[in-house]
């Protein structure tokens, strides 16, 4: 298993914002010549400053963004470094189980190493995708830290909610129709619909997000939605966003999320889920309202189809 980023992007704007926040100037990095050509064997390099405080502040959480880095660029030690910082909680909270799946990358090597280290860790990959974490707001982390305002995860019944009157039965039934095409959970998209327009067609925000899926002016055009008071084509252009979401981020559902309510530049900016209320609130709402902290997502087998489609409203 080859494990190559979808994209540079993450690294160069976290590294940026080190670079802006002055952090490192007293250690003479050279931020732009790392970024021009990423070399992983010298971001393993920073990141054993960090982690050793050779010549630097010891820095477990910046050693470990390093060690990522290059493990994404497919780097056999830096993915045995990672997995070691995981094991031992170092610059993040302890996870056994994301250990076990960067080491089962190695050990797909046939490194001796790393089939030596699964062997002390047991089997606790399982079905986990090896991933980096950045804060202990960021992927699985982030849902546990987002307290409700009374303190309780409290159940919220879905179906219920939607048997309350006929026009939510109505685009509960286009929900359902157009969910599988975009590989999406319909309940999922439903939660959504709920948290974000309470299923008014005609809602409008203060921020000029409109529609069942309150999409602002920008993101119906780049999703082609021409009226986004229609609700058939603003479930598409909602649809087709938080598949794009999905993916973007790998499945991650609180990002994802996150990404939907302030926009996914506001999630690369802080290498996770946003610190704003709002937006911590919406990721909170959402799950609640869906029931799962995870989001079922399937594979495309071939393009969404795009409206009008044969659905009427």
């Amino acid at each position: 298993m080859k494990i190559v980023p979808r994209s540079l992007l993450v690294l160069v704007l976290l590294l940026c914002v080190w670079c802006a926040q002055g952090a490192d100037a007293d250690y003479g990095l050279d931020w732009n010549a790392l970024l021009s050509d990423p070399d992983p064997a010298e971001l393993m390099r920073l990141a054993e400053q960090y982690e050793r405080a050779r010549g630097v502040r010891r820095d477990y959480s910046r050693a470990r963004q390093l060690y990522c880095a290059a493990a994404r660029l497919d780097y056999l030690p830096a993915q045995i470094r990672l997995a070691w910082m995981y094991a031992n909680g170092l610059g993040a909270p302890q996870d056994k189980e994301l250990a076990g799946a960067w080491l089962q990358v190695a050990a797909s090597k046939d490194d001796l190493q790393a089939r030596k280290f699964l062997v002390l860790l047991g089997d606790l990959a399982g079905n986990r995708q090896p991933r980096c974490t950045y804060e202990s707001r960021y992927d699985e982390y982030a849902i546990a830290t987002i307290p409700s305002p009374d303190g309780k995860l409290d159940n919220f019944n879905l179906s219920d909610h939607l048997a309350a009157d006929p026009d939510r039965r109505q685009i509960t039934q286009w929900v359902r129709q157009l969910a599988p095409r975009y590989g999406l959970d319909s309940n999922l998209v439903l939660a959504i619909i709920a948290t974000e327009s309470n299923f008014n067609t005609g809602a409008r925000s203060a921020k000029n997000a409109r529609g069942l899926m309150q999409l602002i002016p920008q993101t119906a055009a780049r999703f082609g939605v021409r009226d986004v008071f229609n609700p058939i084509q603003n479930l598409h252009g909602g649809m087709a966003y938080l598949r794009w979401l999905l993916d973007r981020f790998d499945g991650d559902l609180g990002l994802a999320l996150a990404g939907y309510n302030a926009g996914e530049g506001a999630v690369d900016e802080y290498t996770g889920i946003p610190p704003y209320p709002e937006t911590r609130d919406y990721v909170r709402k959402v799950i609640r309202t869906y029931g799962r902290r995870t989001a079922p997502v399937e594979k495309l087998v071939a393009p969404p189809v795009s409206y009008p489609v044969n659905l009427k409203h």
